[in-house]
């Protein structure tokens, strides 16, 4: 296939270029870099099968020839990022996904839309299904990023409904590894940064509030089972292994060796209290469920960022 990619050197984008790459794909990635990085597809330069264009996706999108897929992965995904340019975040979710809906219809080309656990808010069921509407604050700070992706679930059905457009949609809980920016709020970086760095363990609130971290390999080959699939619903991926904050950044101590302390810091507005995919319909419907454990993934996580 030939397969655009937007926000092509972010975290996830460029470790999705790599695994389309090496299922013998033709990527064209796109990225204004407010958040990606050259650096994460710096080893596919001169790839005969690769190519960049530096492009911000809310405006116009022209590509010559045929396209068969559009992976729209463009978006600040860190709370620091979409505090810091709230209106950026709100204008790629909006803008962003429409231009790159218009693509696809124009291109007659199967689209997929990265959306996130985060349209389920502060959730008041637990584990999150994927029928559950969720609870979110859209005037709060974190409803920028939130209600991003809310709309761009809307529009992405409305072009699926009114243009026939072929489209696909993954809810993307906690995913951690390799590529992620050492300093972007994000809560797997920061612990591990403050513990290499000797610095205090910063955990907000009592620590009782949930995750559960999915390696970003698991996450990549689920987005791909979803790309080749049929299923038109939302689908979460992530992994359903919970923990708290406090045992995850104990968990980080003991990985690294630090003997960093924990420190508390007051729990940010609307911070979600639970986090936990139920993931049965990615089960049935897509025969993926996560392999990696959370051992295996930190370990990789902290050798990269030792690097």
């Amino acid at each position: 296939m030939r397969v655009v990619v937007t926000g092509a050197a972010g975290f996830l984008g460029s470790h999705l270029t790599d695994r389309l790459i090496a299922e013998g794909h033709h990527v064209i990635g796109l990225d204004n870099l407010v958040t990606g990085d050259v650096r994460n597809i710096a080893h596919l330069a001169g790839h005969e099968r690769f190519r960049f264009i530096f492009h911000d996706v809310t405006e116009y999108i022209y590509l010559d020839g045929p396209i068969d897929a559009i992976l729209h992965f463009a978006s600040p995904a860190s709370p620091i990022d979409y505090l810091q340019i709230p209106i950026q975040t709100l204008k790629v979710g909006a803008l962003g996904t429409h231009k790159a809906l218009g693509l696809a219809r124009a291109k007659k080309a199967r689209f997929l839309l990265a959306s996130t656990s985060e349209v389920y808010g502060d959730p008041l069921v637990h584990p999150q299904p994927e029928d559950y509407w969720g609870n979110v604050n859209p005037v709060g700070p974190r409803g920028c990023y939130d209600e991003a992706k809310r709309f761009a679930e809307a529009m992405t059905v409305a072009y699926r409904n009114f243009h026939q457009v072929d489209t696909r949609i993954i809810r993307i809980f906690n995913t951690y590894g390799p590529r992620m920016r050492a300093n972007d709020g994000r809560i797997v970086p920061s612990l591990i940064g403050q513990a290499l760095r000797g610095e205090p363990l910063t955990v907000f609130g009592d620590g009782s509030q949930t995750r559960s971290f999915c390696f970003v390999s698991d996450l990549i080959e689920g987005i791909y089972r979803l790309l080749l699939s049929d299923v038109v619903d939302p689908v979460n991926i992530g992994n359903p292994a919970e923990m708290t904050v406090m045992q995850f950044a104990k968990t980080i101590q003991r990985a690294t060796g630090s003997m960093s302390t924990i420190i508390h810091k007051p729990l940010p507005t609307d911070d979600p209290k639970q986090r936990r995919p139920d993931i049965s319909k990615a089960k049935r419907l897509l025969g993926w469920e996560p392999k990696i454990s959370l051992d295996e993934g930190i370990a990789a996580t902290i050798a990269y960022f030792r690097g």
